[in-house]
């Protein structure tokens, strides 16, 4: 596993967020997602405090796709992990609106992740259902 810092887990975290807020629906479920990402990289943090501030970055802001920047450095691997956790939380309320398949695209496009990719893990997932 890629080793990433407190602040890039937060700052992704913030985007993971964002996704499941888009659908105005931010559910328990969709949250026990997001702490399921936090814990896989920071083992020793408090889940619950990471998750507050992402909310609070997430809130507050507008340029929230600056954290692709993040994502945009790393490996393959980690975007795939990403890629694979923001559909989780897309796919948990078992819809993909509009505006998250938008998200999705512009998210993929920004990070340089192969579309033909970011669809595999999202059949992957659905099929899981």
């Amino acid at each position: 596993m890629t080793k990433i810092d407190k602040e890039s887990v937060i700052g992704i975290t913030a985007l993971l967020v964002h996704a499941a807020n888009i659908d105005e629906i931010y559910s328990d479920h969709e949250k026990n997602l997001i702490k399921n990402f936090i814990k896989s990289y920071l083992k020793d943090e408090d889940a619950n405090e990471i998750l507050k501030k992402a909310e609070d970055i997430e809130h507050n802001s507008n340029q929230l796709l600056n954290y692709t920047n993040i994502i945009k450095q790393n490996s393959i691997n980690l975007k795939k992990d990403i890629v694979e956790h923001l559909w989780k939380v897309i796919i948990s309320d078992d819809s993909i609106d509009q505006y998250e398949a938008n998200l999705m695209r512009r998210i993929c496009g920004l990070i340089y992740f192969p579309d033909k990719e970011c669809a595999e893990i999202k059949l992957k997932l659905l099929n899981l259902k």
